[in-house]
């Protein structure tokens, strides 16, 4: 019988078991989907046998890594050691050369005068106070409203200067209902020297967790001024910044 006819009969059939024999990777086959149930990744598992990745990757691609395991969490956080390992020489200049800059820029401001108090405090103003309206063009009311103490503090001293005892004013926190209002009330108040009995109720806002970034302990809100009787005041921000938007540049002369 001829081999070429015994092939033609055998066609379409497997050969049994017994006569198939073992691969020199078969049991770092085995050894591997061992390490991918263990949470091990791709690379990782090649490295440990010796294999190329894509040989890893071909024996482990029908088991998912999961990212939650023990050893997984490990990996991340060891990564993240090393990164701001690799980093921190950057960070630490990063901050002295910031910090240098700042002190430099504070430095070179020196004493202010009242007219450039007023000057800053018009412009504040302008930038984040209550304006009249084209369909409430008689409506003067003298608010401002801001989370940095800085500017609010500025604008304070500003309406000081304009006439308006710092006692007369109204102050009132704006705040997201799930901070601690008593507590941000109590920081604004020392924080900026405030008569307590001039605090209005704060006005509290609907909190949206899933777009919301201030949630942390230095959250304190805005805070909200009113000048009663604020009119003249208005009217002379009001017309000192359009004096500033009317100044022309010398290269413009």
């Amino acid at each position: 019988m001829s081999k070429t006819v015994l092939q033609g009969w055998l066609r379409g059939i497997p050969p049994p078991d017994w006569t198939r024999r073992p691969t020199a990777k078969d049991d770092l086959k085995i050894r591997a989907i061992e390490l991918r149930e263990q949470s091990w990744s791709v690379n990782d598992i090649a490295v440990e046998l010796g294999v190329a990745r894509s040989t890893a990757w071909q024996w482990v691609r029908h088991l998912p890594l999961d990212p939650d395991s023990e050893r997984a969490r490990m990996k991340r956080e060891k990564g993240k050691q090393l990164t701001d390992g690799r980093w921190q020489a950057h960070r630490v200049a990063r901050d002295a050369h910031r910090e240098s800059a700042r002190l430099k820029a504070a430095a070179g401001v020196g004493a202010l005068s009242d007219r450039e108090i007023l000057l800053l405090g018009a412009a504040i103003y302008w930038c984040e106070g209550a304006k009249t309206k084209p369909y409430r063009p008689n409506n003067f009311n003298l608010t401002f409203t801001n989370s940095d103490p800085m500017l609010v503090d500025l604008f304070i001293r500003f309406v000081e200067l304009k006439g308006h005892r710092r006692e007369t004013l109204s102050y009132r926190v704006s705040i997201h209902e799930s901070a601690d209002v008593d507590a941000a009330q109590e920081w604004w108040i020392k924080r900026l020297g405030l008569p307590s009995d001039r605090l209005k109720r704060p006005t509290l806002k609907r909190h949206k967790p899933t777009t919301r970034h201030n949630t942390g302990a230095d959250y304190h809100g805005c805070l909200v001024v009113n000048v009663p009787k604020g009119t003249q005041t208005y009217l002379w921000i009001e017309g000192v910044m359009a004096g500033i938007a009317a100044t022309k540049l010398p290269d413009d002369a």
